[in-house]
């Protein structure tokens, strides 16, 4: 029986646009303390692990390559997908890889974390319970009413139901119960649970998956087989269905940076200040004033400016979807 990180690597970040691209999405920018958000993700989690499984995108494969050569990463496989399907088909094909005793570790790559000690107790308690043949997910103690993450309803170790992404004030009555927690999208089960598993809810991804992963050539994925496999979340798919779920509640300080507030936040920790009313520049040393505008963020790269609103960080994606049509070379 081994302990496999299996880390999820094939996002692009849209709502970190103009930072994240295509060709170099949030998990590869090297703005955390000179380290990618990937490099941590490997380091983070090499004790826990006797071994890594990279599944990523046929987009960003050589990122994921790079990022371990540059620390000293050797001991570690691949699975490189031709065409996003979602996490439920993405962890199937490192399923498929191991051995079914094996304990796999999903992480995502684009995942903030501090607070070491903490997290090895958790994650140390999930491959416990992962070992005794329960289906794990880690659930995190939340900080504030945040809207852009779905939301566990525990009772300990217990899962009582899994909610959508709340509105405010359905976020802000979760937080007053005290017995929701973020789902954070990490997991840990066996290989072979999560299969029976997933082969009982989802057959037809379950063989398509299955299918699309016999007939790789050198870890790589064939595209019209692909394209076969239904795109569902591992929550949908699995989680929200089985009998054998578990959530480990979790204290170690997380941070998906999905948005533009995250980064404000790291950037605050880093010693960038905002001016007095909360505004801050991301991306360039031009000096910058803000006049009549308050908790608001300029975003600068080479060919692109964001100016947006904290309240509205969640929205990029929309820019990002819509210059995919129009200006397709502004997201490459």
């Amino acid at each position: 029986m081994k302990i496999i990180n299996v880390i999820l690597s094939g996002g692009v970040g849209s709502r970190l646009w103009p930072l994240s691209r295509k060709s170099s999405p949030k998990q590869y920018l090297p703005i955390f303390e000179g380290q990618t958000l990937f490099q941590k993700t490997v380091l983070r989690n090499k004790s826990f692990s006797d071994t890594i499984v990279v599944v990523g995108s046929k987009d960003n494969y050589e990122l994921s390559r790079k990022d371990l050569r540059e620390i000293g990463e050797t001991h570690y496989s691949e699975i490189i997908e031709a065409c996003p399907r979602n996490t439920a088909a993405a962890i199937a094909f490192a399923a498929f890889q191991s051995d079914p005793n094996d304990v796999l570790f999903v992480t995502p790559s684009d995942h903030l974390i501090e607070g070491v000690d903490q997290y090895g107790v958790n994650v140390q308690r999930a491959i416990a319970l992962a070992k005794e043949g329960f289906v794990v997910t880690f659930g995190l103690q939340p900080t504030k009413p945040e809207t852009g993450f779905g939301y566990i309803e525990a009772d300990g170790e217990e899962v009582k139901g899994f909610r959508e992404k709340p509105n405010l004030d359905t976020a802000e009555k979760f937080l007053a119960k005290g017995n929701f927690l973020w789902n954070s999208g990490m997991f840990c089960f066996q290989a072979g649970t999560f299969l029976a598993e997933l082969k009982s809810f989802e057959p037809l991804l379950y063989q398509n998956s299955k299918a699309a992963f016999d007939s790789r050539k050198d870890g790589f994925l064939d595209f019209e087989q692909s394209m076969q496999i239904p795109s569902i979340s591992v929550d949908y798919a699995v989680m929200e269905k089985t009998k054998k779920i578990k959530v480990v509640p979790s204290n170690f300080h997380w941070s998906d940076m999905g948005s533009f507030v995250s980064i404000y936040d790291y950037l605050i920790k880093q010693g960038q200040e905002p001016d007095e009313f909360g505004n801050m520049v991301i991306g360039t040393k031009i000096h910058t004033e803000f006049l009549g505008l308050k908790d608001t963020l300029l975003i600068q790269t080479s060919d692109a400016i964001l100016v947006l609103q904290k309240e509205k960080a969640q929205d990029v994606k929309k820019i990002y979807e819509r210059l995919e049509k129009e200006h397709p070379e502004l997201v490459e």
